[in-house]
This record gives structure tokens, sequence and C-alpha cells, in this order.
């Protein structure tokens, strides 16, 4: 028989990937060397950044069935390549001091290695613990929030000692080797493998659908409860990236923080942002996604609301800490709200297509707030505007209740019919 692989080294393979293409939220460090030895605007450095978030979704989302084909270690290789390849060939776009070399590396290449990153391991990490989906999910993706903490340090002592384009080479053959061999341990579970203790679910005969859903990803994006989840990520990513980006002068502004200590603050927040997702993943096994989402979302609504009129430097920084926690749980429990209704059929497929919004959000949150900014001359209109879009978020995470127990329901009743009828049915009885 073979050997099954012991499932927590396959959670550690995948906190490494993760820790590797999360060095993406470090882009940072990079931006005011750049300026200064290449003279590149605030804005056209930033958007390497954005481009790199947007090709992540995208990428996620059109290469996520092919993934779901390939084994882990496959797929892992070609994150490991793509991201490599970014990272080394921004060096060589520094050398060149070429801007759309540096957009095509860090922003394209680099971004399609993230997309390919970020699902790979989050796909197989969810089959091997379907009964702590969130932690698993948690563990992973813990990683990527965690990564400025290490990625950042590095750098910022690695430019002056030997540059910013050397820089760029060192870092892509570490990521390169640090994917390429966590991936060399990660497989899918055997075919009816199951925890100790727990029976194995199996996917139904005759294409019926089960609590845990088994739908394809055509079959789960014609859903509802598919674009409420979409909506849900979408407007927490929007709110909780816009918040990143502003911290620091929003800090100086309302609680009199002064630059250093602005700074701190935003370096704790990696803390906060990396153990916010797995807290609040872990917390989703006992209390379930559906109450996770609606708690933090009722959480944030409240502190966007009142954080205007928050002035103690202390208190303010709690806030925003929250805030940030409730950020990087979007991106850890949605991978299980997925098993959970649609199962790990086309998980990392589906994946793909819910990391769309990140993209999106990327795009759409700091324009919105920038305009917003613009508009009411104050980050006030910021915060009561994402106010109102996380009530939207909340009344969708009540919907998709809804639309989970439609599901169930369904199921209930094809449960009493008629074998003959059963046979008749497909899973697109089941899709709304």
């Amino acid at each position: 028989m073979t050997k099954v692989k012991n499932r927590w080294l396959i959670a550690a393979s995948a906190v490494g990937i993760h820790i590797s293409i999360g060095s993406v939220y470090a882009w940072s460090v990079y931006t005011k060397p750049l300026i200064e030895q290449l003279g590149w605007g605030l804005k056209e450095t930033q958007f390497t950044f954005s481009l790199a978030i947007f090709f992540l979704g995208i990428s996620a989302a059109f290469l996520g069935r092919f993934l779901e084909k390939q084994s882990p270690r496959k797929s892992g290789l070609l994150a490991a390549l793509f991201f490599g390849a970014g990272i080394a060939g921004s060096g060589l776009a520094i050398k060149l001091a070429s801007l759309p070399l540096l957009y095509l590396s860090y922003g394209v290449l680099g971004g399609i290695g993230l997309g390919i990153g970020y699902i790979t391991p989050v796909s197989s990490l969810v089959k091997w613990f379907p009964d702590k989906r969130g932690l698993a999910s948690g563990l992973a993706i813990m990683g990527f929030g965690f990564a400025a903490l290490i990625s950042g340090p590095l750098v910022v002592k690695l430019i002056p000692a030997v540059g910013i384009d050397k820089t760029f080479f060192i870092m892509g053959a570490a990521y390169f080797l640090v994917i390429f061999l966590s991936s060399r341990y990660l497989a899918a579970p055997p075919e009816g493998w199951s925890p100790e203790g727990m029976q194995a679910k199996v996917a139904p005969k005759n294409g019926t659908v089960t609590a845990a859903g088994w739908l394809t990803a055509n079959e789960a994006i014609k859903t509802r409860r598919f674009w409420y989840l979409w909506t849900m990520f979408f407007i927490n990513i929007s709110c909780g990236i816009t918040i990143i980006s502003v911290a620091s002068p929003m800090a100086q502004d309302f609680a009199g923080l002064s630059a250093v200590a602005a700074a701190a603050m935003v370096g704790f927040m990696g803390i906060f942002n990396g153990g916010g997702r797995i807290g609040w993943a872990a917390l989703s096994d006992f209390i379930g996604r559906p109450n996770t989402f609606t708690l933090f979302f009722v959480i944030q609504i409240i502190a966007y609301f009142f954080l205007p009129g928050i002035h103690h430097p202390v208190l303010f920084q709690c806030v925003i800490f929250l805030i940030i926690s409730c950020y990087g749980a979007g991106f850890s429990t949605v991978p299980a709200y997925i098993g959970d209704m649609f199962g790990t059929k086309e998980l990392g497929t589906i994946l793909g297509y819910i990391l769309t919004a990140w993209a999106a959000a990327g795009m759409a949150g700091p324009l919105l707030a920038a305009w917003i900014r613009t508009a009411t001359n104050s980050y006030n209109g910021i915060l009561y505007g994402f106010a109102g879009l996380l009530l939207l978020a909340l009344l969708a995470s009540f919907l998709i209740r809804l639309e989970i127990k439609r599901a169930e329901t369904r199921l209930h009743d094809l449960e009493h019919e008629d074998i003959e009828e059963k046979e008749d049915l497909n899973v697109s009885a089941f899709v709304d």
C-alpha cells in the first residue's frame, strides 16, 4: 500500500509557498529606493503592485481549471518558475532602467506566479483537512499575511549592501528555491481517504448534490450563493486594502501619531493581518463560516463608523488592528466556505473565480478612496462610505444563508423522492 503523507507536513509546505509569494506585500520597501535611484514617480512605482494583484486574480481565474487537472507538484513548479522569473526579471528592469520591463516582470510574470502559487497549496490543503477546513486554509494564508515581516527587513538590509537590481536577483532565486522545494511534498489525498475518526465523504452518484455541494466550477458560478460570496469578498478587500494604504497619514491626522510611531503601527498591522487569518479561520470551524462572516462585518461596520471620532492613540491603533484582522480573515475563510457550499471537487477552480474579486478590489478600492478623499477633503468620507459598503456585505452574509438553506431543502426533498425520479435529475436542478 502507498504510504499516506503526513497532512501537517503538507500544511508546512503550503506555508512555505505562501510565505514566498506573500512577499508582494513588502513592495513598499522598494518604492522609495526606486524613486531616488531612477527618478520614477510614486504613482508609477505603486502601479507595479496593483498590476501584480490584478494578474494574481486573473491568472487564478483562467488557470484554475488547468491547475485542478494537474498534480500540485506540477502546479508548484509552474508557480516557482513564474514568480522567481518575475522577481529576478525585475532586477534586469532596474539594471536597464526600464519601467515597462518592471511592469512585465513584477506585475505580469510575478502576478501570474502569485495566482498559481496562491490557489495550488490551498486547494490541496483543504482536501487534506475536511474536518478542519478553516484551520487548514488559515494556516496557508497566514503565511501570505506574515510574509512581509520576513521579506521586508531582509530587502531593507540587502538594498544598501548590494543594490536594488541585485536584491531582486537574490530574492528571485530564493523564492524559486523555497516554492520549488515546498511544492515537492504537495499531493492530493488518496481516493476515499479521510482523517482518523471521520467517515469519508464520497461524491454522490447520478450527479446529485450533497450538503457539501459537490458542484463543478461552471455549476457553482450559476448559483446566487457564489455571487453573494464574491460580493462579500470584494467589499471586505476593498475596505481593508484602502485602510492599509492610508493608515499612516490617517493615524497622524486623527490620533496625532508621529511619522515614526505611525510607521511602527503599519509594521504591527502585518502581525494582525497574519494573525487574523489563522485566528478567525480556526474560529470558523467552531461557529461556522456564515456566522464568522457576519460577525466580522458587524465588527467592521462599528469600527469604521466610530473611527473618525477616536483620537486616543492607543485606542485608535487597537481599532485599526481589529479592522486589519478582519481583512485577513476574509482571505482565510473563503476557501473553507467554498468547500462547505460546493465541495472540493473543483475547489481550486472555484477559488480562482472568487479571486477575481481581489483583482477588482485591488484596482477599485484605492481609486474609490482617492475619489472620496478628493470630493470630501477628509478621511471621514472614506470611513463612512466603507461603513455603508460593509452594510451591503452584511446583507449579503444573511442572503447567502437563505441560499444555503434553500440548497439543503432541495437535497432533503430529493432524498424523499422515488429512486427512478432521482436518476433523471442532475446537478443543474440544484443551481439557480
